[in-house]
């Protein structure tokens, strides 16, 4: 069915490269400015979420006092707008990922939603008894779950890429995993509790040599490196949106035209037909046919324009000022004794893990939030690879492009703390 709004066929030109001022950009973020529990707040916790940008909040409250209506469905003035503005935000994300169309671009809750679309979609209609699914042993929960459930309900089963000492994936052993009955890769793109980068093009080239689809879990990846979908070959891709200084509850599912096409429907409801009968119902067209309901419409706008923010700063800017934080990061928390990382991969992004001696990560994550220093304490959802390692947890700290050595400067100080208050 014709729809009656025009999505433009490129977005603004976001790309002119600016002097990247790391204390300039953190003035457009107003939680920064917080005191906890009277000390200056520094936020290291930006794998679990990060925070946002004052034209985040302003889009936000743009929409709801100017043009808040449903999407859609009216042809009324402040319904077109919004639908407009909507739409708007799909072609940003094209962009920002490189897919090739519209279509394939499907908003989602979260990449946690966009997985369990994959599994539930794709996989209840094309996975049968005795196949097998690949997945690693660095994936979070969220790339875990969905698949279990899966072979619960079609009698496949899982088979797990193994990581050496440093978190790397044993690339030799995915190779060996895959078989005739092999139908589904999926793999996280950056761990979020090692910080791996994971060769993912190598990952799905490996796989498409043998004709099996590949998805990779973007979100940590999305905030931190230039993600190019047609580079990388990959058949979905998921992120979300608070992971790139976007709103909670508004995500990406990108995939493959031709197998978005060939798959049924996630949801049943509103916006995702065609025609409606008690006999029989008949599907919209892509993308709509995945995004049944009414939407995060604000969180969807609010995303585009943080989109253009993020490109403005530039993501070669991005990358040297994180590596720079890593490098800094990493030579002083080496030299403090028995202070033990975890995840030494040789390509690794924005996370540093570690313990300290035999104190307890929640302990450690205690005491550092009473300096004013967030951090993250636990499993990062990522139980395996505690196992793997023999560990309880980790305190984990992680980077944005606002956090300065000034952030890790604090942080080793209340390391040292918390060394002297257990010694």
């Amino acid at each position: 069915m014709a729809r009656a709004y025009i999505v433009p066929e490129k977005a603004v030109d976001t790309s002119i490269k600016k002097i990247f001022d790391v204390e300039k950009i953190r003035k457009d973020f107003p939680i920064l400015s917080t005191e906890v529990y009277g000390k200056p707040l520094v936020y290291l916790d930006n794998a679990a979420t990060t925070q946002k940008p004052q034209c985040l909040l302003d889009t936000i409250e743009q929409y709801y006092k100017g043009i808040n209506s449903n999407i859609h469905r009216g042809v009324h003035f402040l319904s077109e707008k919004a639908t407009t503005n909507y739409e708007e935000s799909r072609v940003k994300i094209r962009d920002f990922l490189n897919a090739k169309s519209t279509n394939e671009i499907i908003f989602v809750r979260g990449t946690t939603e966009a997985i369990n679309l994959v599994a539930s979609s794709y996989g209840n209609k094309n996975i049968k008894e005795g196949d097998e699914i690949i997945l690693s042993m660095l994936e979070h929960h969220s790339n875990i779950v969905p698949w279990q459930l899966l072979c619960e309900r079609t009698g496949a089963k899982i088979k797990v890429i193994p990581i050496n000492n440093k978190g790397e994936l044993i690339i030799e052993e995915y190779e060996k995993l895959i078989t005739d009955r092999t139908r589904f890769v999926s793999v996280v793109h950056i761990s979020n509790s090692l910080g791996t980068i994971n060769p993912v093009k190598k990952i799905v080239r490996i796989a498409h040599e043998r004709n099996i689809p590949v998805l990779l879990d973007g979100a940590q990846a999305a905030p931190h490196i230039k993600i190019d979908i047609q580079d990388i070959g990959c058949d979905f891709y998921a992120i979300s949106g608070h992971k790139v200084f976007g709103p909670t509850g508004v995500g990406v599912l990108y995939g493959k035209e031709n197998l978005l096409d060939s798959m049924p429907p996630y949801q049943g409801g509103g916006d995702m037909i065609e025609t409606v009968t008690f006999e029989k119902t008949t599907y919209a067209e892509l993308p709509h046919k995945f995004e049944a309901g009414t939407p995060n419409i604000a969180g969807a706008i609010a995303f585009g324009s943080v989109l253009n923010y993020v490109n403005k700063i530039g993501f070669d800017n991005i990358l040297k000022h994180e590596n720079d934080l890593m490098e800094y990061a990493n030579e002083i928390l080496d030299s403090i004794d028995d202070l033990r990382i975890i995840g030494t991969a040789k390509e690794k992004s924005s996370v540093i893990s570690f313990l300290l001696g035999d104190i307890h990560p929640y302990d450690t994550g205690t005491i550092l939030d009473r300096l004013g220093i967030a951090v993250r304490t636990g499993i990062h959802c990522t139980q395996p690879v505690m196992d793997r390692f023999g560990i309880p947890g980790t305190v984990r700290a992680s980077f944005a492009f606002y956090n300065t050595k000034y952030d890790i400067d604090m942080l080793v100080r209340g390391i040292k703390k918390v060394i002297d208050m257990f010694s």
